[in-house]
Formats: C-alpha cells, sequence, structure tokens
C-alpha cells in the first residue's frame, strides 16, 4: 500500500484512527442516538458511554461483542490495508472503545494535515485528480431540473388518483376533531421532535477541520472505503467472522466521518460508485481470462461467484432465481481486487478517471443485471406466502450501486400501489420494491375502506369525536351488534394478512443472509404491514445473526406493531444506523384494525416506541388517514432526511395552515 497510496504512513495511521473512532461512535450511538437529552438536561455528546455490551471490563480486547474488537472483523482489515504497524492497532482499538472522541478527533485531525511524503508534490496531483473525477462524478448524479420536476407532477398526480379513490370518512371526521395522545407510560417522557436534532459535533466542527484541504479529505475517505472493501484478512485469525462484502457498520461509521470532515454524503456516494464501477470493470476483464483458460458451465459460474441459485428456504421449499438475478458482480469484483483497489487512481490516471466519471452511467446501465436482484421471486408457494417479488424502481438508472433500498407498502387497492408510492425519490441507492401478498393485501384494504364509508362507521367516530383513537376506540363502549358482524368479516381477513406479513418478512430475512442483495448495506422503509413485514425480518435476523452488517437504516411508517409484545432491543441491535418510527395519533384505520391488542400493550404506528436507539417522529400533520401513507410517504423521508448521520426531522406546518388548508384526504 505505501507506494501506491495517496497518503504518508502518518496520515493513514491518522485516518485509520479516526475511522476506528466514527465505528465505535456508531455503535455507541445504536442505543442512544445523538440529539436525545439527559435528564439534567446537557446533550449526551460523543463518546460520553461505553455501548451496552453486557461486559463489565473497561478493556476492549476483553468485550469482543464491541466493532471495533478483533473478532468483528471491521477494524483490523482496514489498519492491515492501511499498512499501519502492528505495533499501534491495540494502542488505536482502546483508545477508540474507551475515551470520548472529543479528546481525539482534533488531534487525529491534524496527522491528516501533516505533509510529510518525499512525494508529497505527487501525492497532491493525484489527490486532485480524484477530486476533480468525484465532483464530475457528482455532477452526473444530481437530478436536473426538468427530470425533478416531471418526477413530482407524476407523484403528484398519483395523489390526486388516490384521493378521489379514497375518500372516507376517516379523513372527515379527522378534519373535523381534535386529536390527542392519552399520556401512557410509553409516551410521557418522549421529546417532541426537533427541526434538527444534532450533537455537538456538527452545531460546532472541530477546529482541526479547516487544516485539511478538500482534496485530503476526499483521498482519505476514498481509501478508507477502499480498505473497507478490498477485506484483506490475517488468514490465521480464525476470530474475524463477518461475511466479505460492504459491511452496514462500514457505511455508517464512513457517514459519521464525512460528516466530521465536513463533506457532502453525496460526495462519499460518487465515491461508492467509483469504486463500484472500477470493481465490475476488473470483474468483467477477470472472468473474460478465466473463462478463455477454461470454460464452465453457467451453474458452476454462479456458484463460484457466491449466488445462490436455489437455497433452501423454511420447509423445504426453492428460491428460484429468475431473469435478473446473478452473481453481484460488485462483491465478485471487490474480492478479486483487494490488493490492487488502492492502485486505481494511479493507474488509471487523471484522464482515465474523467472517462470513467462521463461513462459512469451507462457502465452502472450495462452491468445492472450482474449487481442487482431485480425480478427475484418465490417459487409456487412458499411457507403459505403466494407471492413475493423484487420490482426495480423507476428506469434503474441506479442500478451498480454500492447500496441498496428495499421498500414495502402495506395498505394497497391495487398492484400499481406496491410501486408507485416509492417512484420519484431522490436518493443514489439501488431501489427495489416487493410486491407481495398482493390478492390478501388489496382484499384487506378495501374491506377496511369499505367500512369506513358505512354509515355505521361514521356514527362511532362522531360518538368517539376522535378525542383520542387510543381511548375511542379501544374502550368498546357501547359497540353495537351490527359493527361487530361487520369488524368480524374484516378481523378474519386481517389475521391472515398478519399472518401473511410475518412469513414475508421471513422471506426477506433469508434474502438477505444468503447474500442475494449483493452483500451491500440494506436500507428497509415500509408503510402499514409493509413495515410490520421489515421489523418481523430484524427480529428473525435476531435469531442467528449477532451483528448488525445488513440493514443499514430502517424507516417504520404507520406499522402494526405492538410496543410490548415485540422484541424492539433485539430488531434495533440488527439496524446500524439510524431506526425511525414515524407515528400519526389520529389513524383511525390502524386503531381500528388492531384494536384487540392495542390498548393494553401499545402500538407503534399511533404512539412512540420508548425503545433505547429508537428514532420517533409524529407526521400527524402528514397524515390524514391510514391511506395517506401511500402518497405522503415521499414527503415525510424528504423531511427525514436519512442521508444525515444525525436524527433529523423538518417539521410540517399545521394542518390548518394557508399551505394545507386545501387539502382533504382519507
Amino acid at each position: 500500500m505505501a507506494t501506491t497510496s495517496f497518503l504518508s504512513p502518518t496520515q493513514r495511521y491518522g485516518a485509520g484512527a479516526l475511522f476506528a473512532l466514527a465505528l465505535h461512535q456508531a455503535q455507541m450511538h445504536q442505543t442512544r442516538p445523538l440529539g436525545m437529552l439527559d435528564p439534567d438536561g446537557e446533550d449526551d455528546g460523543p463518546g460520553e458511554e461505553r455501548p451496552s455490551s453486557g461486559s463489565s471490563s473497561d478493556s476492549v480486547s476483553e468485550d469482543p461483542d464491541l466493532w471495533v474488537h478483533e473478532n468483528s472483523g471491521l477494524l483490523l482489515p482496514v489498519f492491515r490495508f492501511l499498512d499501519i504497524d502492528k505495533v499501534a492497532w491495540l494502542g488505536l482499538e482502546e483508545t477508540a472503545g474507551s475515551s470520548p472522541a472529543k479528546h481525539h478527533v482534533g488531534a487525529f485531525l491534524r496527522l491528516l494535515a501533516e505533509d510529510t511524503s518525499v512525494n508529497s508534490s505527487e501525492s497532491s496531483d493525484q489527490q486532485l485528480a480524484l477530486s476533480k473525477a468525484i465532483d464530475s462524478l457528482t455532477l452526473s448524479m444530481e437530478t436536473n431540473p426538468a427530470s425533478s420536476k416531471s418526477k413530482k407532477e407524476k407523484h403528484q398526480e398519483y395523489e390526486n388518483e388516490c384521493r378521489e379513490k379514497l375518500s372516507t370518512n376517516e379523513a372527515k371526521v379527522n378534519s373535523e376533531a381534535t386529536v390527542t395522545m392519552p399520556e401512557t407510560s410509553s409516551t410521557s417522557n418522549i421529546e417532541s421532535p426537533s427541526p434538527d436534532l444534532t450533537c455537538a459535533f456538527e452545531e460546532e466542527p472541530v477546529e482541526e477541520v479547516k487544516m485539511l484541504s478538500y482534496e485530503r479529505k476526499l483521498a482519505v475517505l476514498y481509501e478508507l472505503l477502499t480498505a473497507c472493501l478490498a477485506d484483506i484478512r490475517d488468514n490465521d485469525k480464525k476470530s474475524a467472522r463477518r461475511r466479505k462484502g460492504y459491511d452496514a457498520r462500514h457505511r455508517v461509521a464512513l457517514r459519521l466521518l464525512a460528516t466530521w470532515l465536513d463533506i457532502n454524503w453525496v460526495k462519499m456516494e460518487a465515491i461508492e460508485m467509483m469504486v463500484a464501477c472500477s470493481a465490475m470493470a476488473v470483474a468483467k476483464e477477470k472472468e473474460k481470462e478465466e473463462e478463455s483458460q477454461s470454460p464452465k458451465s453457467s451453474w458452476a459460474k454462479w456458484k463460484r461467484g457466491g449466488i445462490i441459485g436455489a437455497a433452501a428456504l423454511t420447509g423445504g421449499a426453492l428460491l428460484a432465481i429468475t431473469g435478473g438475478l446473478a452473481a453481484p458482480a460488485i462483491a465478485a469484483g471487490l474480492s478479486a481486487l483487494a490488493p490492487t483497489l488502492g492502485t486505481l487512481i494511479p493507474v488509471i490516471g487523471a484522464s482515465g478517471f474523467a472517462a470513467v466519471a462521463s461513462a459512469a452511467g451507462t457502465v452502472a446501465g450495462s452491468v445492472a443485471v450482474a449487481a442487482s436482484f431485480g425480478g427475484t421471486k418465490m417459487a409456487r408457494r412458499i411457507g403459505s406466502v403466494d407471492e413475493f417479488e423484487f420490482k426495480a424502481i423507476g428506469e434503474n438508472q441506479n442500478q451498480g450501486r454500492l447500496a441498496v433500498e428495499i421498500l414495502v407498502s402495506g395498505f394497497v387497492f391495487d398492484e400499481e400501489d406496491f410501486v408507485r408510492p416509492w417512484e420519484g425519490q431522490s436518493d443514489n441507492l439501488e431501489r427495489y420494491a416487493i410486491q407481495w401478498e398482493s390478492k390478501n393485501l388489496i382484499s384487506v384494504s378495501t374491506a377496511i375502506q369499505d367500512w369506513l364509508t358505512s354509515r355505521i362507521a361514521m356514527e362511532l367516530m362522531k360518538q368517539g369525536a376522535m378525542m383520542t383513537v387510543l381511548s375511542t376506540l379501544l374502550t368498546a363502549l357501547a359497540w353495537p351488534a351490527a359493527l361487530l358482524a361487520a369488524t368480524d368479516f374484516i378481523d378474519s381477513k386481517w389475521t391472515i394478512a398478519l399472518d401473511r406479513s410475518e412469513k414475508a418478512g421471513k422471506l426477506l430475512a433469508e434474502v438477505l443472509r444468503k447474500g442475494l442483495h449483493g452483500n451491500r448495506p440494506v436500507t428497509l422503509i415500509g408503510f402499514s404491514l409493509g413495515a410490520r413485514v421489515i421489523f418481523k425480518c430484524l427480529e428473525v435476523l435476531a435469531e442467528t445473526e449477532h451483528t448488525a452488517e445488513f440493514v443499514e437504516r430502517v424507516v417504520l411508517l404507520g406499522a402494526p406493531i405492538s410496543i410490548q409484545d415485540e422484541n424492539w432491543k433485539a430488531a434495533r441491535k440488527m439496524v446500524a444506523g439510524r431506526f425511525v418510527n414515524a407515528y400519526s395519533t389520529n389513524d383511525w384505520t390502524l386503531g381500528f384494525a388492531f384494536r384487540a391488542s392495542m390498548f393494553s400493550k401499545g402500538l407503534a404506528g399511533i404512539q412512540p416506541a420508548d425503545f433505547p436507539g429508537i428514532e420517533n417522529v409524529n407526521v400527524t400533520e402528514l397524515i390524514e388517514g391510514h391511506s395517506s401513507y401511500l402518497w405522503a410517504t415521499h414527503d415525510i423521508l424528504d423531511r427525514l432526511e436519512l442521508d444525515t448521520y444525525y436524527p433529523t426531522f423538518r417539521i410540517p406546518p399545521p394542518r390548518n395552515s394557508e399551505n394545507s388548508s386545501s387539502k382533504k384526504s382519507p
């Protein structure tokens, strides 16, 4: 590495140390997000305490559950790739895991600012070439105004169609009544979301970061990403349990480090795309070389690339691969590149990277089939699930990226409702919607919607005046016999839908376990029963996995998930970064459908889930009824600003304000 790196040995030491600090901070924030206040009103600040791992030891070496411990396989391969002296490894681990980060960040930034290399002029030229390529690629990734306008118009058209089709009593009652939340043990200590939940680091940047040039910052992030992906391991060590690929915990640590360096995340995405394109190009050349030496059958190639063409699932059923699912070229390419990935820039040079940047869109498109799992279906009937299929979102312009987003609708009236709510979102992830159990979901959604338009439902809602969903519905005072008869019909469908959502969650967990997503960080977002699919996926992962290597971020919207009955702590441990529970206190539909257990045990879609590390966001002002999630999810995700490391939610204006007074919906 020393002969090909942009950085001097001292700078590489500083980069590795900062990455270790960021990795440990990310684990700490799993259970104590920044912006949460202590009882004394003080912000936790970075690095105030160790993550809870069950160990009473103050030594990192004696706490194997820590991400900076050698057992995780996350940190030492990075040190090895950066060619940091082994003598320093233990000290860097202990510093990262035992001391507040704010005591060390400044010192390590000063090391990065030093120019001690004898070839500093050549290194500066290389860093300049890299930064120009990244800037060029960033520009190509930006959505042009015309395209952005077109997407907004299409989404508005979808919203209008939904409003016209789904106008119900729920919205009418909500517009006439004030909804309040009863204070319970699970809600009394929840802070209202602020427009900007950030820590002191973001509000007061570390002074030393100003000492670093823009080019140096990008070079540091590039080399660290390369180190994470190359994954050079000591073969004599059996303790590194991590799978090969791009670990979600690595991406979260890089996101925090980019924040410390004051680098916009889109620049990091450009670096990811550059590395992905380069890796896939190398993988393609390697495949051609192997074919010329020893031709293999199609099935042999799949196995060699790490794909599971027919994987045994629960009950002995088979996962059939159709169409777009093939061996992830990204993962295969990066594995082959190991020690050489860091030499790409010196070899390709500035002009070569300019060509890579300009052609990135077409390169990513041409290898998309090998990098994605679009078209994956479950064969026939698997575990009582009739349908479970991934559908690529949009025009696939983002395929071939180093991170994936899986989107799950759960309250639908037509098959297009599995995809259209997610279209037009501006991000740089490879995006897929899951179409699952459409027949059952459409049936239960329609039954609930029909009930909401009934005279009996209207009378009940007026009697309750929607003072609170929790108290009015669940006390079941004077429920008429006719109402109970109608709810029996809905309850049977709802029970089936709940059962299928749990089984779909198990299937999603299998997809991630088997690496069918290309072993890339995954963002999971779902509303209604789709949120339940995601939560069940996390619970299933927690049964066999001990780390958050698969899932980077999770957003649950209007989730029919019990607060007391489910294992939220285990689910949270499976998510490396932000875990958002978006709830609406006026969601009559959700309360009605889930009323059996909601009163005594709580419901995440209507109230906060008060667990460490859960980012509760009140979206009542954006949700007029449960069906609103079909179109309002787009706005909610924009307000969450998921690309930020810190918990954030831009609060909308009150619904009776000028901006929203004209909106009426179910």
